[in-house]
Order: C-alpha cells, then sequence, then structure tokens
C-alpha cells in the first residue's frame, strides 16, 4: 500500500498506509491526523480539508480541477502548490507522498 506523510504546521508527522482508489482526505480522517477537519465529508464543497503538497510531489498529484480551485478561494493561506485533499486519489504513484497541512482551515 502507497504511503502517505502527513506534517503538521508545527512539524510533526504521521505517516500513514492508504488503499489505492481512497483520497488523501479519507486516510487522514480515518487515522486521525489533525488538522484535516473535511466538514463536508469529501464532497468538494468546503476548504476545510486544504493541503500544501510538498513541491517534490506536486507534478505527480495533477493541478487543480475548477470546481476544486473555486473551493481553495477559500481556503486559508492559499500557496501554488495548495490541493484539498479531499480530491487527491491515492494511486501507487503517489508512495511517498508528502503533505503539509496548513496552521488552520478556513
Amino acid at each position: 500500500m502507497p504511503k502517505i506523510t502527513y506534517v503538521t504546521a508545527d512539524g510533526n508527522q504521521t505517516e500513514v498506509e492508504a488503499a489505492e482508489g481512497s483520497t488523501v482526505m479519507e486516510n487522514a480522517i480515518k487515522n486521525m491526523v489533525p488538522g484535516i477537519e473535511a466538514e463536508c465529508g469529501g464532497a468538494c464543497a468546503c476548504a476545510t480539508c486544504h493541503v500544501y503538497v510538498d513541491e517534490a510531489w506536486s507534478g505527480k498529484t495533477g493541478s487543480p480541477e475548477p470546481m476544486e480551485e473555486d473551493m481553495l478561494d477559500f481556503a486559508y493561506d492559499v500557496k501554488p502548490t495548495s490541493r484539498l485533499s479531499c480530491q487527491i486519489k491515492v494511486t501507487g504513484d503517489l508512495d511517498g507522498l508528502v503533505v503539509h497541512i496548513p496552521e488552520r482551515q478556513a
């Protein structure tokens, strides 16, 4: 199973094994990763699962679709590597993915 590392704003790291086909958000919730709220449950209707994809991985996770870009307008401290974790599908190519969680969600 691919591994994902979540890094909180204060530098704490949580590494989880993620099932292919799931999302980065689902794995954060399942493993109680602090800082991912996911109020809409993954429907891309809020920005409370906002993460910064580590620059080394931004090419592999792809770019936000228009709907996700619209939701990112509501996120806190958006950066070029900002994504909603509910929109990042886990694949074998993402084994080792690192995402950083902002200090707060919108």
